[in-house]
């Protein structure tokens, strides 16, 4: 099988606690597969466009589980690397009544953190029309040099390339940082899927967020797809986009949600399998909303990632 998208970034494991709260009141908590781009990864997977993946886990039983249910998945192991000598990432997941969550990582000098650039070379980019990466790994180690080099190359390459800057301000050194390493990355990126927090944290403005969003597109984007959470989305886009020059946007579905965990992940997946498809702008934030609401109906990020029919169910609402 060929494989036109690769995906970038971490994939560690998630604890979701038994029930909402504060971390300090929680019991227990289940472990299940996360990171965003793995996330991402699988989403597209279970949207039948399989992706490459490269990400690296510790040699250790979390690694282990990480890569047999990436496997599991569909996920190709081609670029999933075992470091002997790093941890696995961790991260403890607390959610209040509405499902809304916040993340405790643990990671030091851990397996993602130490990605090594040019592990994806010239001619595996020459067979790739599409590359997609997440913030996290700019965050902090080698993975920072090693995620700007290969959107740098993918772009010079003639990729299409996508970015969510997934801010998790507790792994960045201080909010200038965040701002300028991101911001640098934007020059190499087509299409960009933020919340507007994360555009005006990232130093654009305006009244709304069309307005900052269409600031964004200095930055280098020719597509911006803002997600307002349940009250859908919003996509910017400028002349170099290959829908022209527009704005659109869609309300979102109305789910009985339980936990919002990768509803952003599969947002941006479906994003991309809808533009893979051949769907109009309007059509694409219609397609990456019914994807992202469908994956907040159940408990945990990758296991509730939807398939095709599941999404379909979404749409007809």
């Amino acid at each position: 099988m060929s494989h036109e998208i690769l995906v970038a970034g971490e994939t560690l494991i998630d604890f979701l606690p038994e029930q909402p709260g504060p971390i300090s009141s929680v019991d227990g908590f289940e472990r299940r597969p996360g990171g965003a781009p793995a996330n991402v990864a699988v989403a597209l997977a279970r949207l039948e466009h399989v992706p490459l993946f490269w990400s690296r886990v510790g040699d250790d039983p979390f690694g282990d589980y990480l890569l047999e249910t990436l496997a599991e998945y569909g996920v190709p192991g081609r670029f999933l690397e075992s470091d002997p000598s790093a941890k696995t990432s961790l991260a403890f997941v607390t959610h209040d009544q509405s499902g809304d969550r916040s993340f405790s990582f643990y990671r030091d000098d851990t397996a993602d953190t130490r990605i090594e650039p040019g592990r994806i070379d010239d001619s595996v980019l020459a067979g790739l029309e599409w590359v997609h990466a997440g913030g996290v790994a700019l965050s902090s180690g080698r993975s920072r040099e090693a995620t700007l080099d290969l959107l740098e190359r993918a772009a010079a390459r003639g990729c299409r390339v996508s970015f969510d800057p997934n801010a998790r301000t507790e792994l960045w050194p201080d909010e200038a940082t965040f701002r300028q390493v991101v911001r640098d990355a934007l020059a190499t990126v087509d299409v960009l899927k933020a919340t507007r927090g994360e555009l005006e944290a990232l130093g654009f403005g305006g009244e709304s967020t069309e307005a900052v969003a269409r600031e964004a597109l200095a930055a280098g984007p020719h597509t911006v797809l803002a997600t307002r959470g349940g009250d859908g989305s919003i996509a910017v886009a400028d002349d170099d986009a290959p829908w022209s020059a527009e704005v659109a946007e869609h309300p979102g579905y109305a789910v009985d949600v339980v936990d919002t965990t990768g509803a952003g992940d599969a947002f941006v997946a479906g994003s991309i399998a809808a533009v893979r498809d051949g769907r109009t702008l309007e059509e694409t934030l219609a397609f990456a909303n019914a994807v992202g609401a469908a994956a907040t109906t159940a408990p945990g990020a990758m296991t509730a990632l939807p398939n095709r029919e599941a999404v379909r169910e979404i749409s007809r609402r």
